[in-house]
């Protein structure tokens, strides 16, 4: 054995190999990040669209006016001009289930990308996270 084997490693042995580009963690929290936008306006249209089906009334217009109250305006008419499938509350509570689960998808992948943009800004090499 020599003394170059057996002193202290040099700084390049010491380093990990990561086949991981070192700016890689700041494209996946961008990438997230435009996926918890869209998912945001796939939750603001789905709410629309249920404050709509609850709001907005519809059906034939007699007197310049729609027939058919929306469910929350007035009380539910019995004509059978009135009956649409989307305005029975079965449908309604569906609509409002799928506008929560988009709700929560929006909200969960928007905090998943600032917690990946946080660890890719605590990970740069030659920075010092913030203290606080």
């Amino acid at each position: 054995m020599t003394a170059e084997e057996t002193g202290p490693p040099t700084p390049a042995a010491t380093e990990p190999a990561t086949d991981v580009a070192p700016d890689q963690g700041l494209r996946d929290a961008r990438r997230m990040d435009s996926w918890s936008i869209a998912w945001m306006f796939l939750a603001l249209v789905v709410w629309g669209w249920f404050a709509f089906l609850m709001l907005a009334d519809y059906g034939p217009e007699s007197d310049g006016r729609a027939r058919c109250r929306g469910p929350l305006i007035g009380p539910l008419s019995e004509s059978p001009l009135c009956e649409s499938a989307l305005r029975e509350w079965p449908a309604l509570l569906g609509i409002l289930a799928l506008a929560v689960l988009t709700t929560v998808i929006a909200a969960a992948t928007m905090v998943y990308a600032k917690v990946l943009s946080r660890l890719d800004r605590r990970d740069a090499p030659g920075e010092q996270p913030p203290r606080g």
